[in-house]
């Protein structure tokens, strides 16, 4: 029996595996189904550069702790560190991000309907908050903004029906006063405080992946790739693979929960919290004409087109050109006319009404069995890589003995 089993080498659980070895713990193994670890942040070479396969992923500079554990495995001199540019395409016209900090490059007659509309938006008015998606976007930002942007966006990126999502997670989205957006438009100056990776590292000569299948090659006899596990059993504390049966006193899961085709001794209950939790597919494709703008990305909002961000490969990655769209799977065309594409089945966890009790509920009943849930599926939250690493390492300093 081992005394640590880890299910997925994705940042999480290679990050948990790298803390095991480097307190001195060799009794573990780790399992990852691909060929290459990574999970979403893994990188492949295209058109003579790499290409980040799971989408946009960077390094944020806000955690030094982090950064110092992973310079370990890629030192901070292969990395290049960036200002994020990030814009928003408003019919054709590119605003960075975010908008309501940015109007001030709009012609001042949408800037002055931008600020009615916020004016009146009705955390600015005294009304109470809405528990509805939608209702709390209009209460938040104004119905402009909403309409022209973050309703449709979040339609294209995440469904149709906004309203089966929570307002519980919306704290994270960049807080800009009706008074920061009219300074700002005073003074041709965006005052906000900044959106996640606002300053981001990403490698000098490698795709993002690199950094992980380095973190990989470190584990040696530790790490088994291209095995897919099946179920698992909670009882027995053990996991079924497509190629044996592995048993731990303590099982670490970093993969989908639905991913198990069976969840043996869980309960009803529990497993009925398991059905509450979706998630969004989204599908990545490239194309190597190069864009005429110093933005690393844009969001497009238009219901038009099909995806809903693009990546401008050539402003972050070195001598690379092109760009690469990111599509929800349910607005893939039958026929894409990119160079490359590659379809993420498990892209972002959806924070749904339901997901805040139903993923509380799994977790705490899989601790009493030595399971635990961990990075942006064991947990089903949208954490970016930095955060999974940290909660990664904090988990492992909690139970390491």
């Amino acid at each position: 029996m081992l005394n640590f089993l880890i299910i997925g080498g994705g940042p999480a659980g290679l990050t948990f595996a790298n803390m095991l070895k480097q307190k001195g713990e060799n009794d573990f193994l780790l399992i990852e189904k691909e060929n290459v670890a990574g999970g979403l942040c893994r990188s492949v070479d295209v058109d003579g550069s790499p290409l980040d396969i799971g989408g946009g992923h960077f390094l944020d500079v806000r955690r030094p702790e982090v950064n110092k554990f992973l310079f370990s495995f890629m030192p901070e001199n292969e990395w290049n560190v960036f200002e994020r540019d990030s814009r928003i395409n408003i019919r054709g016209q590119l605003i960075h991000h975010p908008l309501e900090a940015n109007i001030w490059e709009m012609d001042i007659e949408s800037q002055i309907s931008y600020l009615k509309s916020i004016a009146s938006a009705g955390c600015n008015v005294g009304s109470p908050k809405p528990d509805r998606f939608t209702d709390w976007i209009r209460w938040k930002l104004g119905d402009k903004i909403a309409d022209d942007y973050m309703l449709p966006y979040n339609r294209k990126m995440f469904g149709k029906n906004l309203d089966i999502l929570g307002t519980y997670w919306l704290e994270k989205l960049p807080d800009v006063s009706f008074e920061d957006t009219l300074r700002s438009c005073l003074v041709h100056k965006a005052y906000a405080k900044q959106p996640g990776h606002a300053r981001f590292y990403y490698p000098k000569k490698y795709g993002y992946g690199e950094l992980w299948r380095r973190m990989s090659l470190v584990l040696g006899s530790n790490i088994r790739l291209g095995e897919s596990v099946i179920d698992i059993d909670f009882d027995n504390r053990s996991i079924r693979t497509d190629k044996g049966e592995y048993q731990a006193q303590n099982i670490i899961t970093t993969i989908p929960w639905k991913m198990y085709k069976e969840l043996k001794g869980m309960p009803d209950s529990i497993k009925a919290q398991v059905d509450k939790l979706l998630h969004t597919s989204v599908c990545v494709e490239y194309f190597g004409e190069n864009q005429d703008t110093t933005a690393h990305w844009v969001y497009y909002p238009d219901p038009e087109l099909a995806y809903h961000r693009v990546l401008v490969r050539s402003n972050f990655c070195n001598n690379s050109k092109g760009y690469w769209t990111e599509t929800n799977k349910d607005r893939v065309l039958s026929k894409g006319d990119g160079l490359f594409a590659y379809m993420n089945e498990y892209a972002y966890p959806l924070n749904t009404i339901e997901k805040k009790e139903a993923i509380t509920e799994i977790l705490d009943w899989c601790k009493t069995k030595r399971v635990y849930g961990l990075g942006r599926w064991g947990e089903h939250e949208h954490y970016n890589s930095d955060l999974t690493v940290e909660l990664s390492m904090r988990l492992a300093e909690k139970i390491i003995k």
